[in-house]
This record gives C-alpha cells, structure tokens and sequence, in this order.
C-alpha cells in the first residue's frame, strides 16, 4: 500500500513559487537575483485602507465569522459587480476566499465530475490545469496564439465544445500573456455558449486583473452579456489590482443562491472564514474614492514599465516580445534565443542520454537565473498540455524600473554567452533541474 494516494500525483503546483528554492540557492552562492518571477506587485497596500483594518483589528472584531464573508464585504462586492459589469448579483450570491486563487478549485470540484471536459487558456494560470487534472476531469486547453495577441475567439472555441463540457474557464486580462478579451470576443463566445452549451454548464470567469488595463482600454466581462450571469462564476479579488496580495482577500459571484452556498461549504470544510477585520478593508477597497486613486497610479506606472520593457527585449537577440494589454508581464518568444546559444542541441542531448526532461525554455530559464541572476518562469510552467514547441519566458514587470533596466541588461549578455551555456548544459546545476 503506497503512503501517498494517487491523486497527489495529478496535482500540480506553481513554479513562479518553487522556483524560490532556486533563487535561495543562488543567493546562497554570494549572487544578486533580479525577480521577474512572481506576479506581485511592488505597490504597498494603500494607507486609507491598512488604517481601516487596524482600527478594526483593535477594536476585536478578530474572531470567527460567517463563512460566506462578512455581510458589509459582500454587499460591497455585490455593488461593484453591479457597478462595473451591469450584474444585479445580491449579497447571497457572494462567497469571499482567502485570496482569489481558492475559487477555481471550488468551481472545478463543485461542477466536474470524473470524465467531465473542462476547457481553460493555454499559457494560463497553471492552477487550472493542476485543478482539472487533480479532480479527474478531462482538461482540454484552448491554445493562444501570439499572432492574434493572445486573445480569442468563439471560432477557436467551438471545436473544444462536447458533450461532456462541464466547466469554460476565461481570464481576461491574462495571465501569464497580457492578452485581453474584447466586448466583441466576448459577445461571439456568448454567443456561442448559449448556442452550443447546456444551461447547466458554466463559465468561470477570472477577473482577478480588472483593474490593470493600459491603451485606454476598460474592462469587459463576459457576464455583461445576455444569458451569461446565469452561467458565470465572476471571480476576483484584491491582489492585483490593490496591491493586496498577502491580505488574502478573493471573492466568487455565483449563478444562483443555492451555488454560493456550495462554496460556502467548501469554505467550512477547509479554512472556517476570512478574518472579518480584513473584509472590512477590502469593502473600503471598492467604497472609498481614495482607492481609486491609488489604482490609478500604480497602473499608470505599470504601462511606464511596459512600454519601456517591450522594445528593450525585441532588441535582444532572439527576442521577440508583443505589447500586453493588461496586467502586468511580458511574455517574449524566446526561441531565436535559444537556437543562438545552442539550447535545443543540449536538450536533445539530455533526452537522448536519458538523464531527464526539461523545455528548451526550461533550461534557458535556469541558465538566466544560475548564470546571469534573472529569474524568469517558462512556457510549460503555465499549462504543460499541449506546450510542445512553445518557446516563452514570463518576465513579471511588477519589479522597480531600475531592476527592469538591470534585469533586461543580462538578458541580453545572456545572449552572447554560447560558450557560458555550454558550460552551464554539462553542470550540476542543469543536471538537478532536469532530471
């Protein structure tokens, strides 16, 4: 009898996080690393709103409470859905999570069974993958394409539809590609679910990046359209977009009372409540006009960073970077980079000798970070099924403009290192990473 259960071999994990061990060790060795890893921001939460949770914190109100969230939270969350996408959703229909990330869990457990189709982006969040294979459901990613900006449409959609689709997932903007959905993409996909898709399947709509649009652009939702608050799960939170990420603070706007109260459940049965103290900031979050300011401002300074980053990377050798739309990353093709320093030869090498797997992405991101002090995430690290070929590295550009600037810098030494990456493909540090 094995200790572990077989479905701990489906779950997957997200390597912007273990990759620390990494870094870790290159810190150890003396190096300074620059981050692009993790997508957090390098914004502090805001003043108006650290004040609101201390004072509630001082006041007690620090103990267990109702489970969907406190009532003053969703009734808020409620008023911004309705502000901003036209959803008349109610506060019975709000469940708040401990952070955004929660959600699509619960949505893959609550509407998929064993055998069940569940469609989501590739690159996308990996924690879809890691959800959909880890409940035994069938994952069929849906392929984005730099050539259209990593958007889509209901035309590239309607093949991956069956029987058997229990569960659409959206994020728009995305992670880790910038692309953005526009009202006529989500019109067409609209659509088509209602065309295509039983009224029992549903959409879970990722819209943890709201907030950060560059271009003019404002957010569109696809539960503005006809037909579709009765089919979408409305995910967000405060992480992105306050600049919030350690407050843990996500929230899920379901179809009906009866689905919140699933979530509800799945909250009881596995972290009780969110600190009420904390809900009382993230209401303050949406009521307050000062939060609105200081979203303003940082996203302002996220465009800043990205239209510097975009033409510094396509002058990198082997670089070739689109100009994201929303959040906050920059997601080069790196394979021109890769052929240059002789990537693809030492991974054939490591195949054929048997002495592990890795991408041609994956072993160029090791070499930037052990060699050249850059950590960047991969392409597979972002939905592996279906990543053959797809050479890209995710550079999160929620860093300071001088780390940017530095960080760009050893790209492009990285890129007339050959003899370098040689020597890096036959150490021990490439030997650990690929086994």
């Amino acid at each position: 009898m094995a200790l572990v259960a077989r479905r701990i071999g489906r779950l997957g994990t997200e390597n912007a996080f273990t990759l620390g061990d990494d870094i870790r060790r290159c810190v150890d060795r003396g190096m300074e690393v620059i981050r692009f890893n993790l997508g957090a921001p390098d914004f502090r939460s805001a003043p108006h709103l650290n004040r609101v949770a201390t004072a509630a914190l001082e006041a007690g109100r620090s103990g267990y409470c109702d489970p969907a969230g406190i009532l003053p939270f969703r009734e808020a969350i409620a008023d911004h859905v309705r502000r901003t996408r036209g959803v008349d959703a109610g506060p019975e229909r709000v469940v708040v999570t401990p952070g955004a990330k929660p959600s699509i869990g619960y949505a893959v457990q609550t509407y998929a069974d064993e055998g069940d189709e569940v469609v989501y982006p590739s690159p996308g969040f990996p924690i879809y993958e890691s959800w959909v294979r880890f409940a035994g459901a069938v994952p069929v990613p849906l392929p984005l394409s730099p050539d259209r900006d990593f958007a889509f449409t209901a035309d590239d959609l309607a093949p991956l539809l069956g029987e058997r689709t229990r569960l659409v997932i959206l994020c728009s903007p995305s992670n880790p590609t910038g692309g953005v959905l526009s009202r006529d993409d989500l019109a067409g996909i609209a659509r088509l679910i209602r065309e295509r898709c039983r009224p029992d399947v549903r959409i879970y709509s990722d819209e943890i990046y709201e907030q950060i649009l560059f271009d003019g652009l404002e957010h569109e939702s696809i539960a503005s359209h006809p037909g579709m608050p009765e089919r979408t799960v409305l995910a967000g939170g405060h992480s992105k977009g306050f600049a919030m990420t350690g407050w843990r603070l996500g929230w899920a706007v379901l179809p009906t009372p009866e689905e919140a109260a699933i979530f509800k459940r799945i909250n009881i049965n596995v972290m009780s409540c969110v600190p009420p103290f904390l809900q009382e900031a993230g209401a303050a979050a949406y009521e307050d006009p000062a939060s609105a300011v200081a979203v303003r401002r940082m996203v302002a300074e996220f465009e800043r960073r990205r239209d510097w980053i975009v033409p510094a990377l396509n002058e990198v050798p082997g670089v070739g970077c689109r100009t994201p739309k929303g959040a906050f990353y920059a997601f080069p093709d790196v394979s021109g980079l890769c052929a240059r320093l002789g990537v693809y030869e030492a991974c054939e090498e490591f195949h054929k000798g048997g002495r592990g797997r890795t991408t041609p992405a994956g072993m160029l991101q090791m070499f930037l970070l052990y060699r050249h002090g850059v950590a960047t995430v991969e392409r597979a690290s972002f939905g592996r099924i279906g990543s053959e070929g797809q050479d890209f590295l995710r550079l999160s550009i929620a860093n300071g403009m001088e780390d940017i600037r530095r960080g760009v810098g050893r790209i492009a030494e990285a890129a007339e290192d050959a003899e370098g990456f040689a020597e890096f493909a036959d150490s021990e540090d490439a030997e650990a990473f690929c086994r």
